[in-house]
């Protein structure tokens, strides 16, 4: 071998090693562990929400939590005020910023593909008449969320073609500002248009009348100097789980139910939250020491069930608060199903039998919301729906398939074939759905038991065995 090339082979061999170091140095700034993906975000309804006592959830987070995950690390969220966002996202001390950004200016700040697509949109109280053009906010008073990009917007449009005052508010949270809309205080809130559907589950009384945006791409951002390896597999996490309907499912928990419910229903829900709950809360909060159960969720089946009516019977002569069948009541020892504790008791009881019925590999959430499908049409059908989801290659396991599988039980092709034979399956997707409305209404407005919110975990599951990505500089 010649002396030019055998001095190549080395340079090779240096450059490789030299690489091994960099991708196995420990991270350039202080944390607990080494080697956990760092993740930067902010507190909001879409990316991370609540604490250690009530339980912290978000789309984002979620999302996070899988790609650590799927690489083999821990996850450490360094949660920032939406005003230090800006200057957080600029210097560094991160992996990846998961705060519903959209790519900046900056290129030398680098993003992953989108993962949801989004626009900023103008929301006002119902009772006003629609605003139909961007001209009409002249002299008008609008309030955003303070370090927001709807309030990067709203300076724009103030600049170029309205002269708006603008109100940024640093406290609260955006359902806090809708609340005020709702009630009249405030004429005018800019929203991120993915919040739309959700917050009307809370405040019922408003409307959007502009869009203020075009569409703008949602996505992680990488850093100033990101990690050579970590950014390649940020950037293919992100495009498998668009790929494989993950971020479908991802999504689905947040935002697939809350559609369902008119204006009117969550109008008579607060109303009916205000004048029936009290006497029933200690009920509840009975049963969910017995059951483990939150007390909100059963608050949520018993208000579909009969609307906390104690009377309530059907023309099938399921009766009580929870609408027991007369074979599920005595089963479960209930004298009188019109006795609204010992029906509230009962139903707990049922709703984990359900829950136990299911195999092992059906995590949270989608166990319990399976259950409360049984608990509508029976353990038997859900049973049946689950063999028509495998026949499907649908998962049996994840509510996200499930809600599109249960309404085929209607449908002769499809329980001809089971024992338990036809069943309303639409009627329980409905049933399932509303009760999470209703459960994220009672979520914001009541106080768990005892101060500690039972979590519904485990919603990954199991990952595949993937080698452990060293997270250096």
């Amino acid at each position: 071998m010649s002396v030019t090339k055998k001095l190549l082979l080395l340079i090779v061999a240096l450059v490789v090693a030299a690489c091994g170091d960099w991708l196995a140095a420990p991270l350039p700034f202080p944390t607990p562990a080494q080697h956990d993906l760092v993740v930067l975000t902010r507190p909001g309804p879409l990316t991370h929400t609540g604490d250690e006592t009530t339980g912290i959830s978000g789309l984002e987070r979620d999302i996070a939590e899988a790609f650590a995950q799927e690489l083999g690390v821990g996850v450490q969220f360094k949660v920032v005020h939406p005003e230090d966002l800006e200057e957080s996202v600029a210097d560094g001390g991160y992996h990846i910023a998961a705060a519903w950004l959209s790519p900046l200016a900056d290129a030398a700040i680098a993003a992953t593909p989108p993962l949801f697509m989004t626009r900023d949109v103008l929301a006002q109280h119902d009772a006003a008449l629609p605003l139909t053009d961007v001209g009409q906010l002249s002299g008008k008073t609008v309030h955003v969320m303070a370090g927001s990009r709807q309030a990067a917007t709203l300076r724009q449009l103030a600049a170029t073609t309205a002269e708006i005052s603008i109100v940024e508010v640093g406290q609260g949270s955006i359902l806090d500002l809708l609340e005020k809309l709702g009630e009249g205080q405030i004429e005018y809130v800019v929203m991120d248009g993915h919040m739309e559907d959700l917050a009307n589950q809370f405040v019922p009384r408003l409307r959007t009348s502009l869009r203020l945006s075009e569409e703008q791409p949602i996505v992680w951002l990488l850093g100033p100097q990101p990690n050579a390896e970590l950014a390649s597999r940020a950037n293919a996490f992100v495009e498998r789980i668009r790929r494989d309907g993950t971020l479908a499912r991802l999504e689905e928990r947040y935002f697939g139910h809350v559609r369902r419910l008119k204006q009117v229903d969550v109008t008579r829900f607060l109303g009916t939250m205000e004048s029936t709950l009290p006497k029933l809360r200690p009920l509840f909060q009975a049963a969910e020491a017995a059951s483990g159960l939150d007390w909100r969720l059963l608050a949520a089946v018993a208000y579909q069930e009969s609307h906390w009516d104690s009377n309530a019977t059907s023309y099938t002569n399921v009766r009580g608060i929870m609408m027991l069948t007369e074979e599920t009541a005595d089963r479960l020892g209930v004298s009188n199903r019109l006795d609204p504790r010992q029906s509230i008791m009962a139903g707990a009881r049922y709703i984990n039998i359900l829950r136990d019925m299911l195999p092992d590999e059906v995590g949270e959430p989608d166990r319990t919301w399976l259950a409360l499908a049984a608990y509508n049409i029976g353990p038997g059908h859900m049973n049946g729906a689950r063999t028509i989801a495998k026949q499907l290659k649908a998962d049996p396991n994840t509510w996200y398939d499930m809600k599109r599988i249960l309404p085929l039980l209607a449908k002769p092709q499809y329980y001809a074939r089971l024992k338990a034979g036809r069943a309303r399956g639409g009627e329980a997707v409905i049933l399932v759905e509303n009760i999470r409305s209703y459960y994220d209404i009672l979520l914001r407005n009541e106080t768990p038991l005892n101060g500690l919110q039972p979590k519904m975990e485990g919603m990954f599951g199991s990952q595949n065995d993937i080698p452990t990505l060293k997270l250096g500089p």
